[in-house]
């Protein structure tokens, strides 16, 4: 599972480092080597704007920004820098509370779980990060303490979570109201091979630079091949990562 990491980078580095069209943060984020479940992180989307001629499904709202030029998307789509609240609540929740059981998707039963399956199809997104902490008990004494362990990128580059994103709304504010729409997201996890899996058997699913394009995608629904994005990240494979140990109060400190 991923229950804390770390997301220290300013929101220009981000709109640089992912690429993104159409800056939607209204006030940026603190740096922050705990993020935990509930708090507010960056999330990359692909998203139509309004005057698209497709429909928007009635859960989506439209925030009237236009399409920015050199775009490679379908018209009216651009990647977006936004804000979302971590915990996925899904669009069918009666109340946000949900949210903080939501905060992982296993990439084997997102495709078919109902609180991730329709977000799966059309709204995937990726939560930079710039490691992630693990709890590992060495030894076989069961009362020992765990250990803390940071996992980043060995090149030091942000890592790019596979997420999904979801809009619920809240039936207490008019259409037009700020609080009328919650942004949420979850972090998709898959299994850890090689020494990461000797920490800890389940890791974030981390898709490279050359797939964002189509993970993204609104309007790509092969499922075969989104499933096959969702394939491990391992040193020596898509992308090398290295951890650390880290004293008990990682959480608070910066990892590196």
């Amino acid at each position: 599972m991923c229950g804390r990491y770390a997301s220290a980078r300013k929101r220009i580095e981000l709109l640089e480092e992912f690429g993104v069209e159409r800056d939607c943060v209204p006030e940026p984020l603190e740096p922050d080597y705990n993020v935990a479940p509930t708090k507010q992180v960056y999330a990359v989307i692909t998203r139509r704007s309004r005057g698209t001629s497709e429909q928007q499904d009635g859960s989506e709202q439209q925030d009237g920004s236009e399409q920015q030029e050199g775009s490679e998307h379908a018209p009216g789509e651009a990647r977006e820098l936004r804000v979302v609240r971590w915990g996925l609540v899904p669009f069918w929740a009666k109340d946000p509370s949900i949210g903080s059981r939501m905060i992982n998707a296993r990439s084997e039963t997102v495709n078919v779980k109902p609180a991730f399956r329709r977000a799966f199809a059309r709204r995937r997104c990726l939560l930079p990060a710039d490691g992630y902490y693990e709890w590992y008990r060495p030894g076989t004494d069961a009362k020992a303490a765990k250990q803390p362990y940071y996992i980043f990128r060995a090149d030091g580059a942000p890592l790019a979570f596979a997420g999904l994103y979801e809009l619920w709304r809240n039936r207490a504010f008019p259409d037009d109201h700020p609080d009328a729409w919650l942004w949420t997201s979850t972090i998709i996890t898959t299994s850890a091979p090689d020494e990461l899996g000797r920490i800890h058997d389940r890791m974030p699913m981390v898709i490279g630079p050359a797939r964002w394009a189509d993970w993204l995608d609104p309007g790509n629904s092969d499922t075969g091949d989104l499933l096959g994005s969702l394939a491990p990240a391992s040193s020596g494979g898509l992308i090398s990562l290295q951890y650390r140990p880290r004293s008990t109060r990682c959480a608070t400190t910066d990892p590196g």
